[in-house]
């Protein structure tokens, strides 16, 4: 066994390799070459050096990988440092690119573990979970590392490759979900569409996610693992009759997440790029024209890099209420309303209103996978007719599979409306809002327009059901919408949500 070390300064090459992708700067390090070996044999080289504060979103370490390499494997460290409160420490991610190079798009992708390993290896045959099997073809390799945060005094690395010559194994053919299971027709299904397995920085396996979301009542899920679609292949054995298993990728940039929600097999969505790179229409395209719906996720939350940044003149809906109610998706609600208020006062003729929509973002316990969940009325349970509904409004989020909602408008010869759907009637007709609920014990009712909370009931008795009816014209209320809510815990502020709609619009 041949083993090396080649020692760097990251601050020096820094200097002399900072790059422009077309996106966000990379800063580009100094080679690491291989030689040819032996079959059999394993070649070790390390690079160690330190990252400075205002270090570029992504660092690229070539490799020169020779022909006859069976297996390339990463292992890499980094310090944290002893900083005052307040101030980040570090943090860095990783993954791999093959000899087709690391330009935008992902074509030479392999893989992505973020900061869930300090380790991965890559063959034909098999790979990490994150990773990409497949051929260590001969050429430059790219090991890409994410300085996430640096601390005052900068990141510390080190970067050990270990490859084994030999001959490649051969790589398995992948299997994919179907993109239906057995529906019931025209009916209300749930769903949970913002999961992590152990494929990135979860710690679930994908059979241990099936049956937490069948034990949850979910008809539906989608997988999200971060920024790859490493986890598509191992999905197949997880959907059944009873549970439909779409596909996509949770992207993850340095200004915000969104969910691809039901991709291609196979679909890789690039994430290395800002709002300020005027890169994320294309993208937002290319999740459509893979068939997938742009989705916005936890838009205010408060970690780094997590607030949403690039607008919602893309998105096909968005993620209002992510994992255990709090005050960011209070936040996220009331934003999410001010949007209807514009779309509703124009008549319709701002464009077209963005439906909303509650995922449980659970990466392993005690996360509670189908809390909340999106319930949706669709024409079945395949991959088309659940983006349908999604895409069109026609659902509401609940804390729980024992949570349901029923929601009308009606007025004017008989006319009813239900959600994300349109009452067209006079101004001045009036119009009855209808709300039933059960499963919510405690909880109490809420009617909500573009004035705000019009209507709250008394709390729900014991059972959990109850029931409200108010009355309006398009005139005064341009939609309305339901929250149901538990008890206030801080006086002043309302409680957490146990449910909410999407909206009846009123009026021509």
């Amino acid at each position: 066994m041949c083993t090396d070390a080649d020692h760097g300064d990251g601050r020096d090459l820094g200097r002399r390799a900072l790059l422009a992708t077309g996106a966000a700067t990379a800063l580009t390090l100094g080679t690491m070459s291989f030689a040819d070996a032996a079959e059999g044999s394993r070649s070790t080289r390390t690079l160690t050096g330190t990252l400075p504060p205002g270090a570029p979103d992504f660092v690229y370490l070539p490799v020169e990988v020779p022909r006859g390499v069976r297996e390339i494997k990463v292992a890499y460290t980094y310090t944290k440092a002893t900083v005052p409160a307040g101030t980040q420490n570090n943090a860095l991610d990783i993954g791999i690119f093959d000899e087709r190079g690391t330009a935008l798009g992902g074509e030479g992708f392999r893989g992505w573990s973020g900061g869930a390993r300090t380790e991965f290896f890559v063959r034909a045959d098999d790979a990490t979970p994150g990773y990409i099997p497949g051929p260590v073809r001969a050429g430059t390799w790219h090991i890409a590392l994410g300085p996430y945060t640096v601390a005052p005094d900068g990141l510390p690395y080190s970067v050990t490759v270990t490859l084994t010559h030999g001959e490649p194994g051969e790589t398995p053919a992948p299997s994919y979900p179907p993109e239906r299971a057995r529906g019931r027709g025209r009916a209300w299904y749930r769903g949970d569409c913002h999961l992590h397995s152990w494929y990135s920085d979860g710690k679930r396996t994908p059979a241990e996610i099936g049956a937490l979301a069948r034990a949850a009542g979910l008809d539906f899920i989608n997988t999200s693992d971060h920024n790859t679609h490493s986890s598509h292949a191992h999905w197949a054995d997880v959907a059944g009759d009873d549970l439909l298993v779409m596909i996509g990728e949770e992207i993850t940039t340095r200004n915000g997440h969104v969910v691809a929600l039901g991709t291609d097999p196979g679909t890789f969505i690039d994430w290395r790029y800002r709002a300020r790179d005027n890169r994320w229409a294309k993208y937002a395209d290319r999740i459509r024209r893979a068939g997938g719906l742009v989705v916005p996720a936890h838009p205010h939350a408060t970690c780094i890099g997590c607030g949403w940044k690039f607008g919602f003149g893309e998105a096909d809906a968005v993620e209002v209420w992510n994992g255990p109610y709090t005050a960011d998706d209070e936040i996220s609600l009331a934003d999410w309303d001010n949007t209807l208020v514009s779309y509703a006062r124009s008549r319709g003729r701002g464009g077209s209103w963005l439906p909303a929509m509650g995922n449980s973002d659970a990466h392993r316990d005690p996360d509670r996978v189908g809390g909340p969940q999106t319930v949706v009325l669709a024409d079945d349970l395949t991959r088309d007719a659940i983006q349908a509904g999604i895409r069109a409004g026609h659902a509401y989020v609940a804390e729980t599979k024992d949570v349901e909602v029923a929601f009308t408008a009606s007025g004017g010869r008989g006319r009813v409306a239900g959600l994300g759907e349109r009452l067209t009637v006079a101004a001045d007709t009036p119009v009855t809002v209808d709300l039933k609920v059960s499963g919510a014990p405690g909880c109490t009712l809420h009617i909500v327009t573009d004035e705000g909370t019009l209507f709250t009931s008394a709390p729900l008795p014991d059972s959990g059901t109850g029931s409200a009816s108010w009355r309006t014209t398009p005139s005064y209320a341009a939609y309305v919408r339901a929250e149901v809510r538990h008890p206030t815990t801080v006086p002043g502020l309302p409680g957490a949500l146990t449910a909410f709609t999407n909206p009846i619009f009123l009026g021509a």
